[in-house]
This record gives structure tokens, C-alpha cells and sequence, in this order.
């Protein structure tokens, strides 16, 4: 009896120093083999699901409390769900030479699809942009650019800065990591008296989450739900382009303007000035010396890259070639790397290199894809068909976009949340005769503002890590964003896709680009 709990505990201590909590991953890796389990062999398979379905669902629910529960890491999850796929028969297999096989061109089709290439390509940028501290410099000049002095200026700031970093670094959580220690440096110049403790709260909340969730919806490779979204339209020949969809999303943008009326308003920061604010922070840029020729090098590459992602098939501003995104990111690769180009070692660029997530979207599109061709996203879409169905399409999307966020309150991952939600979404698009991208882009977009919870976005958890507010005082700003968001997606955006040539009301409209 010793023995054994001599053994719970040092697996406990491991957690822990692992940084996660035991009493949070012993019951969510058992719950999730354990349901696994119970949908492949003991629960009974629902009308209309299949057996492929059935183990797909086992899957999806194994994964999602994986996720949710931190049990193994989102990556390692990731690149576990094509190998229970393969395990469960939950993609059907193919005969080949009188033999059946798994079908391994859709059960690895998450590692092979040309967004995922695309990605790696963007973390590789934000990896060398790193290590030189370009990332550093554009923060710092542009707060020093705009004299930073009050809270105001610096939200704005802040703002400006993330839009940039949107093109340069993937991913969200990726972008708060590497603006937090300059937003500490902000904050630490403020006092502790209550009315800057409060501004406090309102520069990081705003700064690290609101601005960098709402930049990311707007560049492709700047979040990766994006990507997975792409991959859905792309397989049902809606092909979207890197310009075509910043045009698409960039109205997005203006919901900044209403969050920050929101916190200005809810944290009373109005006309609160920070003590030596604009000249710390010209001291710290002017510190980093001139540009490098490294640093030089970088952008230019990467502005030669991003042309060719925009003069791509359809580019309105020159079609250059018809290669895929994906491919023009391979090629991004090799000129990145030429010989020279940079004074690193691989194993430095490797370390600052997100791998873990590059996993989690590799398996959350292979999630996409089983759920697709195992018939479940067709009928899941038909079991909450009849909750929604006979409403206005703006009641729809109420209805749809509330639920999304009840879903959410649970999950850290935005990626996984979206894999499993875009491919239902779309699929029930054609039963309510709405137009399936736009559909899928308004419900799913509300999703990445899942603002009640620091831990339904990493870019939360980071901000919180910094012990500067509450989860009481993220929830409180935070209700009334998400209200702003579901608002903003049906009066704003629903309008300007259908301006563009997608009406959500129209499901034959004829694709635009």
C-alpha cells in the first residue's frame, strides 16, 4: 500500500512540476479513455450515425477532454487523433489489392494539407524575428512613434503594434507571449494607488487578449482557425486567397473601437498618465541601436514572400502563379534558410519554434476531415437542426453564436474548438438555405472572442499569468465584449459578406473570388 502511494505521489510531483494541476489531469486522462471507450463498445449508436461515425464521436470527445483537461500536451494530442482514427476504424478503410487499409491519405491529411506548410512557414519567421528582437523593436517604435503617455495612447499603441505583429507572427498565443514583457514594462511605471491598479487591468486585458484575438481574425496566417476554416472552403471549392481574405475579414478591425469604448468605460482610465511613460520607452528603443542588417533582411524577405502570397490565382492585384499558399510557404522556407542569411544555429531558430502547436493544427484538421467522411458532421448538423431551424437567418446566428459560447466555457483551445465546430457548422448551412462560408466564418469567428474565462484563450491565460487582475475581473469586462462580438458578426459583418457577394441569406449565391 506504501508502494503505491509512494508511486501516485511521485507522478503527482511530476504534474506538478510539469506546471499543471493533478487533482485536473489524473480525472481528465481517465474520463477521456474511459469514454472512448463506452462509444466504441458500449453505448448504443444513436439513428442516422454509423459505426465510423460513432467512433469518430469517441474520438472528438477523447480529444476534446484532452484539450480541456491538459492531460497530455495539445500536441501530442494532436498527432494522436490520426492514430486513434486508424485504431477505431472511425475513417472507413479502402480495399486495396483484395486487402482493406486504413485510408492514410485522409487520416494524415491534417499534416499534409498546404495551410499546414503555410503555418510552419509563419512560425519560422516569428522564430528568427525573435531571436533577433525585431518583435521588440516594432513595439517599442511604435509606442515611442505615437508618445505613449497615457493609457489611452498605449491601448492605441498597442493595437497598432499587433496588427503588424498579425503579419510577422502566427498565432495569438505567440504574439501575447512576446508582448508581454513589454506591456509589463508599461504597467510597471504606473503606481499602486486603485485608479492605476485598475489601468493596469485594462492595458493588459485589452492589449494581450481583445487586441490580439481581433488582429488575428484578420490576417490568414495570423490565427489558426483561419486556417482550418481555409481547408473546409478550399475542399468544397470556395478557394480564398492570403489578400482576398483580409479583405474579407479586415472590418473586424473597427470591434477594437468598441472594446475599448467598453474597458475605457468599465475601468474608468480616462486621462490617466503614466509617469515618465513616453520617455522610458524611447529610452528602451533607442537602446536596441540601429537596425541590423539581419533584421533588414528578414522583412525584406518577407515582404517578397507575402507579394507572392497576394499575387496568387484571383490576386485583384496581379496574378503572378497559381501556386497554393502552402507551396509559396515551402518556398519561404528555403529562402529563409540560404546559407548565411542569418547568425543562428538551427537548434536556437527550432527552440523558438512553436512545434506543439504546429501539431495540435495538424490534428485538429485531420479531425475536420474524419468527422467530414464519417458522415458525423452531417449529423450533427441535423440534430441541432430543429433547434434553430424556422428562425430569421439573424436569429439563427443569435442562436448559434450563444450556444458556441456556452460550449466554449470549458475549452482552452480556440483551435480545437474551431475543428470541431466549422465542419458542423458548414454542413448545416444548406438545410437552412444559408450560404455555407458565410455561415461558417460568423459562428466560428464569434468563437476566437470567447472573452468569459481567462482560460478559454491561452492569450488569456498568459495576460492572467502577470497576476495583475482577477478571473472576477476578466469576466465582468469580459460579458460585455462577447456581446459586442455576437452584435458586431450579425450588424456589421453579415452585411459587408453580402456587399462582397456573400449574403448569408442567399446559400446559391455565386462565390465571389
Amino acid at each position: 500500500m506504501t508502494m503505491t502511494q509512494s508511486w501516485f505521489e511521485y507522478i503527482a510531483d511530476n504534474i506538478r512540476k510539469s506546471g499543471r494541476s493533478p487533482g485536473r489531469v489524473f480525472p481528465g486522462f481517465i474520463a477521456a479513455w474511459i469514454l472512448l471507450a463506452l462509444f466504441l463498445w458500449v453505448l448504443p449508436q444513436p439513428e442516422g450515425l454509423n459505426e465510423n461515425g460513432m467512433a469518430v464521436l469517441g474520438v472528438v470527445i477523447w480529444a476534446s477532454i484532452m484539450w480541456v483537461s491538459e492531460a497530455m500536451p495539445v500536441g501530442i494530442t494532436g498527432i494522436s487523433v490520426p492514430t486513434l482514427l486508424i485504431l477505431t476504424h472511425g475513417v472507413p478503410w479502402v480495399e486495396k489489392k483484395g486487402k482493406f487499409a486504413p485510408p492514410m491519405d485522409i487520416v494524415f491529411s491534417g499534416f499534409t494539407k498546404h495551410v499546414v506548410w503555410l503555418c510552419l512557414f509563419a512560425f519560422l519567421v516569428g522564430a528568427v524575428m525573435q531571436l533577433l528582437k525585431l518583435d521588440r523593436r516594432i513595439a517599442l517604435g511604435i509606442l515611442s512613434k505615437i508618445k505613449a503617455s497615457n493609457v489611452g495612447r498605449v491601448i492605441w499603441g498597442m493595437f497598432g503594434v499587433n496588427v503588424i505583429l498579425a503579419f510577422l507572427i502566427p498565432a495569438a498565443n505567440a504574439r501575447a507571449a512576446t508582448l508581454l514583457p513589454v506591456v509589463k514594462g508599461i504597467t510597471s511605471l504606473l503606481s499602486d494607488s486603485p485608479q492605476e491598479q485598475e489601468a493596469k487591468k485594462a492595458i493588459l486585458i485589452q492589449s494581450l487578449v481583445y487586441g490580439t484575438m481581433i488582429c488575428g481574425v484578420f490576417i490568414m496566417t495570423a490565427h489558426l482557425p483561419n486556417l482550418i476554416m481555409v481547408n473546409i472552403f478550399s475542399g468544397a471549392g470556395y478557394s480564398i486567397n492570403y489578400l482576398q481574405w483580409a479583405v474579407l475579414q479586415f472590418p473586424y478591425l473597427g470591434m477594437f473601437v468598441l472594446t475599448q469604448w467598453w474597458v475605457r468605460y468599465h475601468f474608468k482610465t480616462g486621462g490617466i498618465e503614466i509617469a515618465g511613460g513616453h520617455s522610458r520607452i524611447t529610452e528602451q528603443y533607442k537602446a536596441l541601436g540601429p537596425m541590423s542588417r539581419a533584421e533588414w533582411t528578414l522583412l525584406i524577405m518577407f515582404a517578397i514572400i507575402a507579394l507572392l502570397f497576394m499575387m496568387g490565382k484571383g490576386s485583384p492585384i496581379y496574378q503572378l502563379h497559381t501556386y497554393q499558399l502552402g507551396v509559396i510557404g515551402l518556398i519561404g522556407m528555403m529562402v529563409l534558410f540560404i546559407p548565411g542569411m542569418f547568425p543562428f544555429k538551427w537548434k536556437e531558430v527550432q527552440d523558438k519554434t512553436i512545434w506543439g502547436t504546429f501539431l495540435l493544427l495538424g490534428g485538429a484538421i485531420t479531425l475536420t476531415a474524419a468527422m467530414s467522411k464519417s458522415g458525423l458532421a452531417d449529423w450533427l448538423a441535423s440534430s441541432i437542426h430543429n433547434a434553430v431551424a424556422g428562425h430569421s437567418w439573424p436569429m439563427i446566428l443569435f442562436i448559434m453564436m450563444i450556444g458556441t459560447h456556452i460550449i466554449r466555457i470549458g475549452m482552452l483551445s480556440n483551435v480545437a474548438a474551431v475543428a470541431m465546430l466549422a465542419p458542423v457548422v458548414f454542413a448545416m448551412a444548406p438545410g437552412l438555405n444559408l450560404h455555407p462560408v458565410a455561415f461558417t466564418l460568423l459562428v466560428c469567428d464569434t468563437d476566437t472572442y470567447a472573452y468569459l474565462l481567462p482560460t478559454q484563450i491561452t492569450a488569456a491565460v498568459i495576460a492572467y499569468g502577470s497576476d495583475e487582475f482577477t478571473v472576477t475581473d476578466y469576466a465582468k469586462a469580459g460579458w460585455v465584449c462577447i456581446l459586442i462580438a455576437i452584435a458586431y458578426g450579425i450588424g456589421i459583418m453579415a452585411p459587408w459578406y453580402a456587399m462582397l457577394g456573400l449574403p448569408i441569406w442567399d446559400a446559391a449565391a455565386k462565390w465571389p473570388f
